[in-house]
């Protein structure tokens, strides 16, 4: 819970509201009137339902399988290659950016925007220098063919399959 309320909640909800407060840039579909300023607000709530379903599968996922959580002071003890994680490896980023940008879009928020921006540049330097890494020194081969055969961000469009563990089909 400690994680989940940390990384993400922080990240998509106390950080944003935290700008909104701060620069008052707030303008619900950017601004514009009408059906241009609904169609943005629907695709932003249609980008933080799909952002949060990932999230919310991702965190389970880590839970259950990996027996560990997002946090770097909880990583998880297993290597997790199941659901979202067969078509991209960061499908927990890829949902906090979902979630940020259709937040940026229904509010109409520039410092929102900006702070999507941020956090993506962040997690672009991050994952391929500290990130990965640790992943390979802790999950090493394992690691290295699931890298090889996953992009880190633009998913595949079929689900990679693991190959069977000696002795699995038996």
């Amino acid at each position: 819970l400690r994680s989940v309320l940390l990384l993400p909640v922080m990240v998509t909800a106390v950080i944003s509201a935290a700008l909104l407060l701060q620069t008052h840039s707030l303008q619900p579909g950017w601004g514009l009137s009408g059906s241009l300023a609904g169609l943005l607000i629907a695709t932003g709530a249609v980008l933080v339902a799909a952002g949060l379903t990932l999230m919310v599968k991702t965190i389970a996922l880590l839970a259950r399988i990996g027996r560990g959580t997002l946090a770097p002071w909880d990583p998880t003890q297993n290597l997790v290659v199941v659901g979202p994680y067969r078509h991209v490896r960061n499908p927990m980023i890829s949902g906090v950016l979902a979630v940020l940008l259709g937040e940026s879009l229904i509010l109409g928020s520039t410092a929102v925007l900006s702070w999507t921006g941020f956090f993506l540049l962040a997690n672009l330097t991050y994952i391929p220098l500290v990130e990965e890494p640790g992943l390979a020194r802790r999950f090493g081969d394992s690691y290295r063919l699931y890298k090889a055969n996953v992009p880190r961000w633009w998913p595949r469009r079929k689900a990679w399959q693991p190959p069977a563990a000696p002795g699995e089909n038996e």
